[in-house]
C-alpha cells in the first residue's frame, strides 16, 4: 500500500511558486486568528498557536482539498468554551486537558466515521440548520467579546444574561481599552468594505488587493501591540494584554482520560465533528469546483479525524476548515496542500522564536478580530430565500438560531435537527395524492385539477407522490375511501406507482385490505408503473398474488384495460391550464 499521498506523488515544480506565497500569507492571516480563537474558547494563548501546526500536517497527509486551510475556527472555538466552562474554570491545566480531550474525542469519532464511509452524515444538517446554527453563534460570540472592548468583567449563561451583566458593568469601562477595541472594529470594517478597491484605484491587481484586505487583522495586531508597548497602557491604563506566551514547539502528549470526562464530551465532541464536518466540506467542494476538482467526503473525514488527532497531542484543541483563511489560501495561488504545510513550519518558527513579540497584545484587539469575523457569518440572504421558498426551512433556521442564543449551542442545532427531521416526517405522513387523468390525444396522464385531461367510466386513478410506509398510508386508504364513496358505480381503482421507491410492511397490509374492501364492493384494485425493487418484494406476497395480472407496465395500459369495461366519460379542469 502506497502511504504517500498523490499531490507529493505527482507534483510539479510549477505549483511550488503559488504554494510558498500561499503559505506565507495564511501564516500572517492564521497567527493573530489562532491567538483569537484560544481566547474564544477560554484556553491560553499558545494552545491556538499549537493547534496550527500538527493538525496541518495531518490533513495534507489524508484530506483530499487541494486548498482547505484546517485550523482553529470562530464556531469550533465557541462549541469548546461551551463544553468546557461548566466542567472547569477557564484557563485552567485541567481545562486544558479537557479541550485536548474533546479534540481527541472528534478527532476519533470522524476517523471511525471515514473508515465506515459515513460522509452522507452530513446530510442530516440540512442547510438552513447550519445556516441558523452558524448565524446564532456568530451573535453568540459576539456579544461575549463585548467585555474585551470594555475592558470590563462580564459574562453570562446566555445572550440575554451577557447583556445585562454588560448593561452593570459599563460604568467601569476602561477608556483606553474601548478606544483601541472601537478603534481596532472600525479599522477592520473599513478595510474589509474599502480597502480593496483603494488598493485598486492606487493600481494593485485586484487579487492582490483582495488578499491585502484580509491581512488587515495582522496589521492591527502589529500597530495595537506597538502602541502598548511604547506608553505601557497596561500598567498606566489597565489595558488587559495577552502577556506571556509559552516559547518552544508543543510537547506531545495524550491528555488525561476518565470515564466522567469522556461522558461529559461525547455529545459535544460528536456536535462539533458533525459541524465542523459539513462546514469543510461545503468550502472545500466550492473551492474545487472552481479549478473543476472533486473532494471525496470519506477522505476529508479521515484528513479532519487526523487533524483533531493532532492536535489533541499536541496540545490543541478542536480544528476544522476555516472559510476565510481557506479562500485567502486560494486566491494566493495554492496548488496543493504544500502551502498548508508551509504555514505549518512558519508557525512553528513563530512558536519557536517570536512568540515575545505577543506580549504587549491587548485582548480587546483580538476581541475586535473575533467580532468583525463572526459579524460577517449572520446569514440573513438564506433567511430571506427560505422564507420565501420554503418557510419549514426558515422556521428551522430561525430556531436554531434562537435555540443557540437563548439556550447555547447544543441545544440549539439539536433543536434545528429535531425540526427539520419532524417536517421531513410531518411531510411525508401527509402525501400529495392527485386523481390524474389522461392528456387528450396522448399517452401522458396528469392532476384533473391542473389540466385538461379525460377519465374512463368506472376506473379512479390516482398517484401518490411519496414512499408508502406506517405513517402514510393511511391517509392514501381514506383518500381512496372517500374517491370511492363518491362515485358508487366505481369498477377499477387504479395506483399509480411512479413516485413510490417503497413499500413497508404497514403499507403493505393496507394496501391488502384496500384491495379486499374494493373486491367485496365489486372493484378491482389496479397498479402501474410500479419500479422493479418494489414489484420484486411484492410477488412474494399475499397481495401480489391477489393482483396478478391487474399490475401493468404504463398508466396507458391500465387506462386500456379499464376502457374495455366502460366509455370515455366528461373532461376535466381548464383547458387553457394544459401544458
Amino acid at each position: 500500500m502506497n502511504f504517500i499521498p498523490g499531490w507529493v506523488r505527482n507534483y510539479q515544480k510549477s505549483w511550488l511558486s503559488g504554494d510558498v506565497v500561499a503559505g506565507v500569507i495564511v501564516t500572517v492571516m492564521l497567527i493573530p486568528q489562532s491567538l483569537a480563537y484560544a481566547l474564544l474558547a477560554g484556553l491560553p494563548p499558545e494552545v491556538g498557536l499549537y493547534a496550527s501546526i500538527l493538525p496541518i500536517f495531518a490533513y495534507a497527509a489524508l484530506g483530499s482539498s487541494m486548498t482547505l486551510a484546517v485550523g482553529p475556527v470562530a464556531v469550533a472555538s465557541l462549541m469548546t468554551a461551551s463544553a468546557l466552562q461548566p466542567l472547569a474554570a477557564a484557563g485552567s491545566p485541567d481545562y486544558v486537558s479537557l479541550a485536548m480531550l474533546l479534540s481527541l474525542l472528534s478527532g476519533g469519532m470522524l476517523l471511525l466515521f471515514g473508515v465506515l464511509r459515513l460522509g452522507f452524515l452530513a446530510h442530516f444538517l440540512s442547510h438552513p440548520v447550519i445556516s441558523g446554527f452558524i448565524s446564532g453563534s456568530a451573535v453568540l460570540i459576539a456579544v461575549g467579546q463585548v467585555k474585551h472592548l470594555l475592558g470590563v468583567k462580564a459574562g453570562g449563561t446566555d445572550v440575554f444574561d451577557t447583556l445585562v451583566q454588560l448593561a452593570h458593568a459599563a460604568p467601569g469601562t476602561n477608556l483606553v481599552t474601548l478606544g483601541i477595541g472601537a478603534g481596532s472594529v472600525l479599522f477592520l470594517v473599513l478595510a474589509r468594505k474599502s480597502l480593496s478597491p483603494w488598493l485598486v484605484r492606487l493600481g494593485a491587481s485586484p487579487r492582490l488587493a483582495d488578499i491585502a484586505s484580509k491581512l488587515a487583522p495582522m496589521l492591527a495586531v502589529m500597530v495595537s501591540t506597538a502602541l502598548v508597548a511604547a506608553m505601557r497602557w497596561d500598567q498606566t491604563a489597565g489595558v488587559s494584554i495577552v502577556g506571556t506566551v509559552p516559547q518552544g514547539l508543543p510537547q506531545l502528549g495524550l491528555p488525561a482520560v476518565s470515564m466522567a470526562s469522556v461522558g461529559s464530551l461525547w455529545l459535544p465532541a460528536l456536535l462539533i465533528s458533525l459541524v465542523g464536518f459539513v462546514e469543510s466540506v461545503s468550502v472545500a467542494q466550492s473551492l474545487a469546483l472552481k479549478r473543476q476538482q472533486r473532494i471525496q467526503p470519506n477522505r476529508e473525514l479521515l484528513g479532519l479525524g487526523a487533524a483533531n488527532v493532532a492536535s489533541a497531542l499536541s496540545g490543541g484543541f478542536p480544528v476544522t476548515g476555516g472559510f476565510a483563511r481557506s479562500v485567502v489560501n486560494f486566491a494566493a495561488g495554492a496548488n496543493t496542500p504544500l502551502a498548508g504545510v508551509i504555514s505549518a513550519v512558519l508557525m512553528g518558527v513563530v512558536i519557536a522564536a517570536l512568540t515575545g513579540l505577543f506580549h504587549y497584545l491587548p485582548h480587546a484587539v483580538l476581541a475586535a478580530t473575533i467580532i468583525v469575523a463572526v459579524v460577517s457569518l449572520i446569514d440573513v440572504e438564506t433567511l430571506r430565500e427560505a422564507w420565501h421558498y420554503d418557510k419549514a426551512d426558515a422556521m428551522a433556521l430561525l430556531a436554531t438560531a434562537g435555540g443557540v442564543v437563548a439556550f447555547g449551542v447544543e441545544v440549539g442545532i439539536l433543536m434545528g435537527v429535531a425540526l427539520s427531521l419532524g417536517t421531513l416526517v410531518w411531510r411525508s405522513s401527509h402525501p400529495h395524492i392527485a386523481v390524474v387523468g389522461r392528456v387528450p390525444g396522448t399517452e401522458h396522464f396528469r392532476n384533473v385539477t391542473r389540466h385538461s385531461v379525460t377519465t374512463e367510466s368506472g376506473l379512479i386513478a390516482v398517484r401518490v407522490d411519496e414512499s408508502l410506509y406506517f405513517a402514510n398510508s393511511d391517509a392514501l386508504l381514506d383518500r381512496v375511501e372517500e374517491l370511492v364513496a363518491a362515485q358508487p358505480d366505481t369498477r377499477h381503482v387504479l395506483l399509480v406507482c411512479s413516485a413510490i421507491n417503497q413499500i413497508d410492511t404497514t403499507a403493505l397490509g393496507v394496501l391488502t385490505d384496500l384491495e379486499r374492501s374494493l373486491a367485496q364492493r365489486g372493484a378491482a384494485l389496479l397498479l402501474s408503473e410500479v419500479k422493479g425493487p418494489v414489484l420484486d418484494r411484492l410477488r412474494g406476497t399475499e397481495l401480489g398474488q391477489r393482483l396478478e395480472g391487474r399490475i401493468f407496465l404504463s398508466t396507458h395500459a391500465a387506462f386500456e384495460y379499464a376502457r374495455r369495461a366502460g366509455s370515455m366519460v366528461g373532461r376535466y379542469g381548464d383547458p387553457a391550464a394544459a401544458i
